[in-house]
């Protein structure tokens, strides 16, 4: 049974950092595309990184770029995203995603291209 586990989440204010992990169980992404998603009270899921496991290629939302960095330890199994400066505006539920098939390279944006998702975390940021 695959799984995706979100933790990192908590409540920190304007201009601080977090770091969100993402732990797969259940087979290996090695060469897989893996992204985060946002969700906010009130606002369709939105894309925020992603990354091509195996090849390094990653992908940022304008809003993020800059701020955010996605990475990927192969040998954990897991991904990060490394948010600084963080603002109320980034509140959010965030998800992690998983695509089953190999990427070769490419990152993807929309929810609808992965094919496992986790529970997702809470980060919130007050003003």
């Amino acid at each position: 049974q695959v799984q995706l586990v979100e933790s990192g989440g908590g409540l920190v204010q304007a201009g601080g950092s977090l770091r969100l992990s993402c732990a797969a169980s259940g087979r290996t992404f090695r060469n897989s595309a893996m992204g985060w998603f946002r969700q906010a009270p009130g606002k369709e899921r939105e894309f925020v990184a992603s990354i091509a496991r195996g090849y390094g290629n990653t992908n940022y939302a304008d809003s993020v770029k800059g701020r955010f960095t996605i990475s990927s330890d192969n040998a954990k199994n897991t991904i990060y995203l490394q948010m600084n400066s963080l603002k109320p505006e980034d509140t959010a539920v965030y998800y992690c995603a998983a695509d089953a098939n190999t990427s070769w390279g490419s990152t993807f944006v929309r929810a609808a291209d992965y094919d496992y998702w986790g529970q997702g975390t809470q980060v919130t940021v007050s003003s």
